[in-house]
């Protein structure tokens, strides 16, 4: 079937993208902001996974970060949804068929790091995904990737070194760390907290680590920045709401966009 969705996609549009984007929960905005090509729903793809979680727009958009094409899922799926790691990672390897050489994953997601505030900004240097579904369990395809792949580098040293200059250079502040992916839609426990702290992690969420494992496996050069719309639970005594992920993303937005145009420019450009 990807090779279906491949030929669907191509009879839409012939756009060949350099950088794929990934836009987390509430950050789903950038994509309408920018030169736009072409607009693919996710829905119109043959048997392609379709985003149910809320502020998800479900598509791919085609177009232009500076002179940089790119393709933005304006949307992506979730374990929580009922979806498998495997179809988690399809829109992963579809859009390195397309062309695509370099993953930008973005998420929101909550701190654990007590060094870290709301609206804080996290590159990603390294995961944790023990405690969900690998994308590449059952038969591997050697055409997409080896099958014992490493992963003692997913997340790229040069990307990252460009998002802290880019960052730096704008007036940004960013935080560096570990990510853990629980599957989620529950917000996590105290207790769970704890232990994804004594695990190392700096930032937990329900995202992100499957499809940058998926990236990996496929040939991207990947790269990652969670943004921290809250602190985890008991690291504040407070409830946490979906609703208060999605204000802080808000909120934030316009440095987060900011940070995600130049580094992708610089990607390519240098």
């Amino acid at each position: 079937m990807p090779d279906k969705q491949l030929e669907y996609i191509k009879s839409v549009t012939d756009f060949e993208p350099e950088v794929a984007l990934v836009l987390g929960s509430g950050l789903g905005a950038l994509a309408d902001e920018i030169d736009i090509e072409a607009v693919v729903d996710y829905r119109d793809i043959p048997d392609f996974p379709v985003s149910t979680a809320p502020s998800h727009k479900g598509r791919f958009v085609f177009g232009y970060i500076g002179d940089v094409k790119t393709v933005i899922m304006q949307g992506r799926v979730h374990l929580y949804e009922g979806y498998t790691a495997n179809q988690i990672a399809q829109p992963i390897r579809l859009m390195r068929k397309m062309g695509a050489k370099i993953l930008f994953l973005t998420n929101a997601s909550g701190g654990i790091n007590r060094n870290f505030s709301i609206g804080d900004f996290m590159i990603v240097e390294d995961h944790i995904s023990s405690f969900v579904s690998s994308p590449l369990i059952g038969k591997n395809d050697d055409s997409i990737g080896v099958r014992f792949p490493d992963m003692s580098e997913v997340y790229s040293k040069r990307l990252n070194r460009i998002i802290a200059k880019t960052a730096k250079e704008s007036g940004i502040s960013v935080k560096k760390g570990v990510y853990i992916q629980l599957s989620g839609p529950a917000f996590e426990t105290k207790a769970e907290i704890k232990m994804c702290s004594v695990l190392g992690a700096d930032a937990v969420g329900m995202s992100t680590a499957i499809e940058a494992q998926a990236a990996k496996h496929c040939g991207f050069e990947v790269c990652a920045i969670s943004c921290i719309t809250n602190l985890a639970c008991g690291i504040m005594d407070k409830p946490i709401s979906g609703e208060e992920v999605t204000e802080t993303a808000n909120r934030v937005a316009p440095q987060f966009k900011t940070l995600i145009k130049k580094s992708i420019e610089r990607f390519v450009n240098g």
